[in-house]
C-alpha cells in the first residue's frame, strides 16, 4: 500500500534506480527474517509470558486495570525503542551496525527494512529485558510490534502530505517529513528525531529538529562517506561494522 502511494504521490524525486536499492534492502529483509526464524523470533512473547507467569517487571507489580496497564506498556517500550535508537548513534560499536540502516541512497518505504542482521539480533535482545523490567503483557507486545512495524513503513515512505496534515500529525505520530530529516547526510540533522513511532520524546529529549536545512526535495540522503552504489552492495554492507570506524 505505501508503494503504491509512494508511486501516486511522491515527496521526493527519486534519483538511485530501485532495482538498486531495493534489490539491497529486501535481501537484508529475507536474510534477517530467516535467521530470526531459527533463532530468537518469538523471544519477546516469550519473555512477556514469563514475566506474567512469575510477576516480573514494574507492570506486574502494581494494581491497575488491565486496560491502562495495556497502554502504558506500550508507552514505556516505545520510550524504550526511542532510547535503544538514540545509543545507536552515539556508541560506535553500535553504530557500526545501525549505519548500515542509513547508508541507503535514497529514502522510501523498503528503507525501513534495511538493517544488518546483528543489530537486528541485538534489537530483540535488548527488547526482552526491557520487556521483562517493564512487565509488558503479551498482548501489549504483540500489539506493540504491529505498531511499531507499521508506523516503520508510514515514517520511511516517500508519500506526500500536505504541510498542514503533517504539522497535526506530528505532535502525536511520527511522520515522514519528521523522520526523513534523520535521513540527512547532514550529522546533526542525522543524529535528531529518533522517534519511531510517538513524536513527543524527541521534543522532550531534545532531540527534535523540525525541517532539513536544505529543504526536503533539495536535501541529500545517506552518509557522506558512503554516496556510491558500490560502497552499499550486500557484501560490503555485511561486511561494514567489522571494519574500520568512520
Amino acid at each position: 500500500m505505501m508503494i503504491l502511494w509512494e508511486i501516486i504521490a511522491p515527496r521526493r524525486q527519486i534519483l538511485i534506480s530501485r532495482w538498486q536499492r531495493w534489490s539491497v534492502n529486501f535481501s537484508l529483509s529475507i536474510l534477517n527474517i530467516l535467521i530470526m526464524r531459527i533463532s530468537i523470533a518469538t523471544a519477546a512473547v516469550w519473555a512477556a509470558n514469563i514475566a506474567m507467569e512469575y510477576k516480573w517487571g514494574l507492570l506486574n507489580l502494581i494494581l491497575l486495570p488491565n486496560a491502562i496497564k495495556l497502554i502504558l506498556g506500550l508507552v514505556l517500550l516505545d520510550l524504550a525503542i526511542y532510547g535503544q535508537h538514540r545509543a545507536s548513534h552515539r556508541w560506535s560499536w553500535l553504530w557500526r551496525l545501525h549505519k548500515i540502516h542509513h547508508t541507503d541512497l535514497d529514502f522510501d518505504v523498503t528503507t525501513a527494512i534495511r538493517f544488518h542482521p546483528i543489530e537486528i539480533f541485538l534489537s530483540m535482545s535488548y527488547k526482552v529485558i526491557c520487556i521483562l523490567i517493564i512487565g509488558a503483557s503479551p498482548s501489549a507486545v504483540i500489539l506493540f510490534e504491529i505498531i511499531l512495524s507499521s508506523c516503520a513503513l508510514f515514517n520511511h515512505s516517500n508519500i506526500k502530505i500536505p504541510l498542514s496534515v503533517d504539522k497535526v500529525l506530528r505532535l502525536f505520530i511520527v511522520t515522514p517529513d519528521m523522520h526523513r530529516v534523520h535521513h540527512s547526510v547532514i550529522k546533526h540533522e542525522t543524529d535528531s528525531n529518533y522517534g519511531f513511532s510517538i513524536s513527543l520524546w524527541d521534543r522532550l529529549f531534545n532531540s527534535y529538529i523540525d525541517q532539513p536545512k536544505l529543504g526536503h526535495t533539495n536535501m541529500k540522503i545517506g552518509l557522506a562517506q558512503y554516496q556510491q552504489v558500490e560502497d552499499v552492495k550486500i557484501p560490503r554492507l555485511l561486511l561494514m561494522p567489522f571494519k574500520r570506524a568512520l
